[in-house]
């Protein structure tokens, strides 16, 4: 069980990835926020010790994934429209924007595995188990997920 200061330090530490991970599922700000609280609340509660912070952010992730499937399941669950919170968004160069337009096109499916693999840094065996599917998957969504930007891209 954490203390306080060390459930601070680590809430402060992997936020931002478990929201990135939430919105990249569900594609809703408000659910993503309410991922990340849910999410956080178990870290809270959870009893489990973890070995290192790389542990800790698998953990978080694997988390977080497994509560966006429960969403989804929801019967309540609606899409929304993310077009407001992605013109809230500020990106340095054109190429960013277009670029994160086109990984939001993408089907959840081949979000994920781009997201996991090019933006958190895992590598294809990591990620695969983080997603509970075969290595062998998630390198064949990543390469479909590849040629799809490839194509959205292209388009513009």
């Amino acid at each position: 069980m954490f203390s306080q200061d060390e459930f601070t330090r680590a809430a402060r530490a992997h936020m931002d990835t478990i929201y990135r991970t939430a919105y990249s599922c569900t594609r809703s700000p408000a659910d993503a926020a309410d991922v990340t609280q849910d999410v956080l609340l178990a870290l809270y509660k959870t009893d489990t010790v973890f070995e290192s912070d790389e542990h800790l952010r698998r953990w978080l992730i694997r988390v977080t994934v497994n509560r966006c499937r429960m969403i989804f399941r929801s019967p309540w669950h609606r899409r929304e429209s993310i077009d407001a919170y992605e013109n809230s968004l500020a990106f340095d160069q054109p190429a960013d924007r277009s670029l994160f337009d086109a990984v939001m096109r993408l089907p959840k499916e081949y979000r994920i595995p781009v997201l996991l693999y090019y933006y958190e840094g895992y590598s294809t065996a990591e990620a695969a188990s983080l997603l509970s599917i075969p290595e062998r998957t998630f390198s064949t969504r990543l390469h479909r997920a590849r040629a799809k930007l490839k194509t959205f891209l292209e388009e513009e």
